[in-house]
């Protein structure tokens, strides 16, 4: 039988962690203005958030914008509607999954090896000795991390739409014979520099989310190698979380119709 009060002690930590995770959000702002930046742990963090994640972006975008086409393409084909197949590729894919799922790589890859990395220097009293050098962990582990995760998640979402767009093509071309320029025609009729916006603007509050549960959840880390471990694997699901909550109500604020 569980123990209800080793459960409520479980509750209370994620709930702490999440709140010192939003605090973190606040002082990464603080210390932006501030210009406490390392420029050699900035661009060894932005090579780990980019390059390394664009292979596993890329191939996601190519099945999941192959898997949309011709699901979509199917029902559109009933309707006599195939030609408004780019449109309805714009608006699904483009807005929402292409951001969405390249985030949820990111979570995974990235900001699970924050959570692990963090934790792993937690519970090895790593931190501890940059605090007895004078060296602020925040602005030396977290700002650079932070940082690399809200520049390079816009521009992956956009290779994933432009890798998306391309690979939708292709299969509407193969498996229905649709013109590409029809295609590429209806997705320009339906996307507009707005939605390009509103993508970066998806990837950069993606970016400051995965690397605040990261990092947070790494440096909250007690105990040993276990606690790493669920350290890592609870900042990823939380992440997911986080991701889909937030692309819900920018969804509503950016793409809602009003009702008249």
């Amino acid at each position: 039988m569980s123990n209800p009060e080793s459960e409520d002690f479980v509750e209370q930590s994620w709930l702490w962690r999440f709140v010192m995770a939003l605090l973190l959000v606040g002082q990464l702002g603080l210390r932006l203005f501030k210009g406490r930046i390392y420029p050699r742990a900035f661009l060894e963090q932005l090579a780990k958030a980019g390059p390394r994640s664009l292979l596993p972006v890329i191939l996601i975008a190519i099945s999941a914008s192959a898997i949309f086409t011709i699901q979509t393409a199917r029902e559109l084909n009933r309707f006599g509607a195939i030609n408004a197949l780019g449109g309805a590729f714009a608006l699904a894919f483009c807005r929402e999954l292409g951001p969405v799922l390249t985030a949820s790589i990111v979570a995974g890859q990235v900001g699970s090896a924050y959570a692990a990395e963090l934790g792993a220097m937690r519970v090895t009293e790593q931190i501890d000795a940059l605090m007895m050098l004078k060296t602020d962990p925040i602005d030396y582990l977290v700002l650079p991390r932070a940082i690399a995760c809200c520049v390079m998640l816009p521009l992956l979402s956009i290779c994933a739409i432009a890798v998306g767009i391309i690979s939708g093509m292709l299969v509407a071309r193969q498996f229905y014979h649709l013109n590409s320029w029809l295609f590429l025609q209806s997705v320009r009729s339906f996307l507009t520099p707005l939605d390009l916006l509103a993508v970066l603007l998806k990837g950069f509050l993606f970016g400051i989310v995965v690397s605040a549960i990261g990092c947070s959840w790494g440096l909250t880390t007690q105990g040993g190698a276990k606690e790493v471990g669920q350290s890592s694997t609870n900042a990823v699901v939380t992440t997911w979380i986080a991701i889909f909550m937030l692309d819900f109500l920018l969804s509503l604020v950016l793409f809602k119709t009003p009702i008249l």
